[in-house]
């Protein structure tokens, strides 16, 4: 079977969103299975980065499921359980929890995040795999004025 080469011309008539939401979930799905193979969860990171204040905790203070499902509001994903998910943190004794429901990172749980951290770099090494920085920074750029174009803001 030949797969036809598509031109520039008729690339650039093509729907961005069309082609956005297919690398979304082709690269949150990579993502997810390469997480799942160290045995540990993308919502599961998150958790624990949330929880972190040597990464997105401003103070370390302990959550609750729902105040981390709130500041989690921009990339949690519908399916994402973050009460089993947090569930199973407990389990491993990566989080404790309060008498007021709310979740307190562990010095495991602190390690633990600091080692699915360092799964980082190979993740995003194996999804630019021939691409060069300057193409990518282009491409971002280009998302960014999209999103401005469209009325939204770009953090």
């Amino acid at each position: 079977m030949t797969t036809r080469q598509t031109s520039d011309t008729e690339l650039a008539a093509q729907p961005a969103a069309y082609w956005t939401g297919l690398a979304y979930e082709a690269l949150i799905a990579f993502t997810r299975a390469r997480q799942a193979e160290k045995g540990y969860t993308q919502p599961q990171f998150w958790l624990l980065r949330n929880l972190s204040v040597n990464d997105i905790s401003c103070d370390g203070e302990g959550m609750t499921v729902a105040e981390l499902r709130d500041a989690m509001s921009s990339y949690i994903r519908p399916e994402d359980d973050l009460a089993v998910e947090a569930e199973g943190l407990l389990e491993r004794g990566w989080l404790a929890q309060d008498t007021e429901d709310r979740l307190w990172l562990t010095p495991e749980g602190e390690q633990a995040r600091i080692d699915m951290a360092r799964n980082a770099p190979a993740i995003r090494a194996a999804l630019h795999e021939g691409i060069d920085d300057a193409d990518y920074v282009t491409t971002m750029k280009v998302l960014q004025r999209l999103i401005r174009n469209a009325g939204g803001t770009v953090a």
